[in-house]
């Protein structure tokens, strides 16, 4: 393990360098890795591990689009590719990768498999930290851990093909074997993580369910709307707003922040984005700070998740959410969006 200072604050963290790929795989040279589920992480986690060398079988239900996901990927029906009771039983591992609604569905079926010394694995915090809403509550003779990558399962594919990767959050809930942490270094390294942080189910969850809610997605999903529709207001194009509002942030300053930081975006600028932009960023921090601190009492309280698995559980919540999904697709801003996208120029 790796001591680094972040910010004047000392953590400990795993990276390849204490913990090589050679390593993960001789930890887990006996063990059969189940994958179930095949829809956001499944795909990257499972296909990174088949690449790196481990033994990997997927779980699935069969003949959804999932399932033919999975085998136009390269699964094989029967050796590699079964429905999720058959692979539970094959697994010294379960990878349960579903989403929370379907963790809490497919629970009965994946429990009953969970034998003594098998080891079950989570990527969020959501079915343990709930446990009394979600009914989640693993026999006390297995290892339960956590890896959980700190972007998309999609992203998670892309930069292990590109030779990077996505750094991730791993815990331990319960050690029965005594291997439970080594288990987790290792398969943070196998699904191509690019250094491990330590944390607990609840923390993770906590700020998953907040950071989603937030800067990741509905807080900036939010900001465009309201910079977009000002500037519409005042008389600016369609093509001009969303160029200051979503693709030069998303293509050309986000990039630069993400290779060089802040403070770095902030001293090559112009005088008159420099001045501006810090005179600004205090009044929004102010004003989003009770937003974000009403976010994460509602989080902390059980209210979010409740939310969650009452709408998640709802039998027409794939209807509504296809009503809500074209609303904004359908809006001006996306639509924007689209046009740009298709007139991003090849140069090569």
């Amino acid at each position: 393990m790796a001591t680094i200072n972040f910010g004047g604050v000392n953590e400990t963290v795993i990276t390849r360098d204490e913990f090589p790929l050679e390593k993960a795989q001789e930890t887990l040279q006996h063990e059969v890795i189940a994958v179930i589920g095949y829809g956001v992480q499944g795909p990257g986690q499972s296909l990174n591990l088949r690449d790196n060398g481990f033994k990997v079988i997927v779980g699935q239900r069969k003949g959804g689009k999932s399932w033919e996901k999975a085998i136009a990927d390269g699964w094989i029906e029967g050796e590699t590719l079964f429905d999720i009771e058959e692979a539970c039983d094959n697994a010294t591992i379960i990878q349960y990768l579903l989403s929370d609604a379907g963790q809490i569905e497919a629970w009965n079926t994946v429990k009953k498999h969970l034998t003594a010394g098998k080891t079950l694995y989570f990527s969020h915090g959501f079915g343990i930290t709930f446990n009394e809403k979600t009914g989640i509550v693993p026999p006390a003779d297995v290892d339960v851990i956590l890896v959980a990558p700190k972007g998309s399962g999609t992203s998670l594919r892309r930069l292990f093909l590109k030779g990077e990767g996505i750094n991730s959050s791993i815990a331990v809930y319960q050690d029965a074997t005594g291997r439970a942490k080594e288990k987790a270094i290792a398969l943070g390294i196998g699904v191509g993580s690019g250094y491990l942080f330590e944390t607990d189910f609840q923390k993770e969850v906590y700020s998953d369910l907040t950071g989603e809610r937030g800067i990741l997605m509905g807080a900036l999903a939010g900001l465009f709307e309201a910079q977009y529709n000002v500037l519409r207001k005042n008389g600016h194009s369609p093509s001009e707003a969303f160029n200051e509002t979503v693709e030069e942030l998303t293509q050309s300053l986000m990039p630069l922040v993400a290779e060089n930081g802040m403070d770095w975006m902030f001293a090559n600028t112009s005088v008159t984005a420099q001045r501006g932009a810090l005179d600004w960023k205090g009044k929004f921090r102010d004003a989003t700070t009770p937003v974000f601190e009403n976010l994460y009492a509602e989080v902390a309280s059980g209210r979010e998740a409740n939310r969650v698995i009452s709408e998640g559980s709802k039998t027409d919540y794939r209807q509504k959410l296809d009503v809500e999904l074209k609303e904004i697709r359908e809006s001006e801003l996306w639509q924007a969006g689209a046009a740009v996208r298709k007139l991003r120029p090849k140069l090569n």
